[in-house]
């Protein structure tokens, strides 16, 4: 076989090992998923009159809209987190070095973590979106083109914070300082424009919430989605993601060809 014929075949049973390992533990991916949601009845059912009533002129509905888009990115970094604990197990417990140590590609170890925790991300998103259709999200218009790019947005953005969480998880000491090191990618979003507009934010704040991943990525997709203004928020966005992709990559690759952790 050649070498990328090994390398696909290595990698696709290394993503059936990740998949089988969710399928069986499913427990942390439903907690993880139960954030985005409970934020979301959260600040639709108890919040939502009153934040309403600065961003959507009182109709709870235009308030729901602006709120679905942040969240689904936000469902993103909360899934990733499980990406953390995943990998920082399988260092601990030995499976890594015994890998190092067996005649497979060297990637597909790292190519099926992150090719799993992306599509359990995608799912993650579908699922909270689900949950925004039934209490009363609804796109503007939206184009099948503007749809696709809304999903390789998503995709893209899962991507690179798997990368990054991978590489959390392989530097890790413990699974438990693996889900501490990866709660910034909860605590972004919150910090982001997926509750309430930057400009409205006090002044020295404003530059926290604007220069970040989540905020250009929020902006794009409700773009997508509901057609407001993008702007220049989808290349910077794309220029978030690559870079994340390439330092997470770096950073695990680094750390997967450590001879010892």
């Amino acid at each position: 076989m050649s070498s990328l014929s090994l390398a696909v075949r290595d990698s696709a049973t290394m993503l059936r090992r990740n998949l089988l390992h969710a399928r069986r533990y499913p427990s942390l991916t439903l907690n993880l998923l139960l954030t985005p949601i409970m934020l979301l009845l959260l600040f639709v059912y108890i919040f939502g009159g009153t934040m309403s009533a600065g961003i959507g002129g009182g109709n709870r509905s235009a308030y729901i809209a602006y709120i679905v888009p942040g969240l689904l990115l936000m469902t993103i970094g909360s899934t990733t987190i499980g990406t953390a604990v995943s990998v920082s197990n399988d260092m601990t417990e030995g499976i890594i070095a015994r890998f190092r140590t067996m005649a497979i590609h060297r990637g597909s170890v790292l190519f099926g973590h992150v090719v799993g925790s992306v599509l359990q991300a995608i799912t993650s998103v579908v699922l909270v979106g689900a949950v925004g259709v039934a209490i009363g999200f609804r796109t503007t218009d939206a184009t099948p083109l503007e749809w696709l790019a809304a999903v390789g947005l998503l995709a893209l953005v899962a991507l690179a914070f798997t990368w990054i969480a991978v590489g959390m998880g392989m530097s890790s000491p413990n699974a438990e300082a693996a889900s501490n090191n990866a709660m910034p990618l909860i605590l972004l979003p919150l910090v982001s424009s997926a509750f309430v507009p930057v400009d409205a934010m006090p002044g020295w704040f404003q530059p926290i919430a604007e220069y970040q991943p989540f905020t250009p990525a929020i902006e794009t997709l409700r773009g997508l989605l509901l057609g407001t203004e993008i702007g220049a928020n989808w290349w910077i966005t794309i220029v978030w993601c690559l870079g994340l992709a390439v330092l997470g990559h770096s950073w695990s690759k680094a750390q997967f060809d450590r001879d010892s952790k």
